[in-house]
């Protein structure tokens, strides 16, 4: 064990903080469980820190852990890229992680099919979703994360943008609402209660618009993402207002009505976010190609 290398320990500590279970990383990296143990013990001592500690149900990471997932994750994507030597990314063949930024109303809009078409095409590719938020621009510069899809125009400098598609706002309402029935005017709308999402790069225009409009809505509920609205809007008077994609992806799959924003909101653009470092990198680029081919302007209207 004194030549074990250390991208195997680097490895380890991933696989680790993602499952909390020493048995599953065994099966993960195919090895014995012992020889797991070992591993650890060795990362353990030339880190200085226990990294996970026993919990009812799983393997916790320390503070110590969690300052360092992120520097070795950097680490061995930049080895992956190293390695991989490729001159062509095939699909069918690859076996590489991806991580997209995204909002949590992608979560519900873009993943399931951006999901299907990588299984479909790429059965050997792992996406990882995480948050796109302030740190989402250094995590594009060092290649932590592949790629940012959503509205984030905080992603200057450098950052390459291709855009996607336009969002304008729709308001969700039950279909048996007992004050909206055939429209939804400026009048009912400021009238009725709401339910307010704070989260999402969007939410900031539509605050901009009430305020210079000096409307003040009724809120009943404020909720920091889109779990649960759905459901939410379908059992009570409330209404929401969001962009149309979610908005319509809503109201399809919890049989909600959807009408026209009645007040006047600036529209905003969708796309995809990348450091031009990975401009010619081909598995970054078919990645590229596939979010562009899937939902440019929204697949061409689709």
């Amino acid at each position: 064990m004194s030549d074990l290398p250390e991208t195997k320990l680097l490895q380890l500590f991933d696989v680790l903080y993602e499952v909390r279970s020493v048995t599953k990383a065994a099966g993960r990296l195919g090895q014995s469980q012992p020889t797991i143990s070992i591993w650890l013990g060795r990362l353990r001592q030339q880190v200085g820190d226990p990294l996970f500690v026993r919990t009812p149900g799983a393997m916790t990471p320390t503070p110590r852990a969690d300052s360092l997932i992120g520097p070795c994750r950097e680490i061995l994507s930049s080895l992956s890229r190293l390695t991989s030597a490729e001159s062509a990314f095939d699909p069918a063949t690859a076996g590489r992680r991806f991580r997209i930024c995204m909002t949590d109303a992608s979560h519900i809009t873009l993943l399931p099919p951006l999901l299907a078409r990588v299984r479909a095409l790429a059965p050997g590719v792992r996406l990882e979703a995480d948050r796109i938020d302030s740190a989402t621009e250094q995590a594009l510069t060092t290649g932590a994360a592949d790629l940012a899809i959503g509205y984030a125009p905080w992603l200057g400098g450098v950052i390459a943008t291709q855009p996607l598609f336009e969002q304008d706002w729709v308001c969700l309402a039950s279909p048996r609402h007992p004050r909206v029935h055939d429209r939804l005017g400026r009048r009912r709308y400021v009238a009725e209660g709401h339910v307010s999402i704070t989260a999402g790069t969007g939410a900031t225009l539509l605050h901009r618009a009430l305020t210079k409009q000096g409307i003040e809505r009724r809120v009943v509920l404020e909720l920091p993402g889109f779990l649960g609205l759905g459901a939410i809007i379908g059992s009570t008077d409330l209404l929401a207002t969001l962009p149309r994609h979610i908005g319509t992806t809503l109201a399809h799959g919890n049989d909600l009505a959807l009408w026209p924003c009645p007040l006047p909101v600036d529209r905003f653009e969708v796309g995809q976010y990348w450091h031009p470092r990975f401009d010619n990198e081909p598995g970054s680029r078919w990645l590229r190609d596939l979010v562009t081919e899937l939902f440019g302007s929204v697949a061409t209207a689709g």
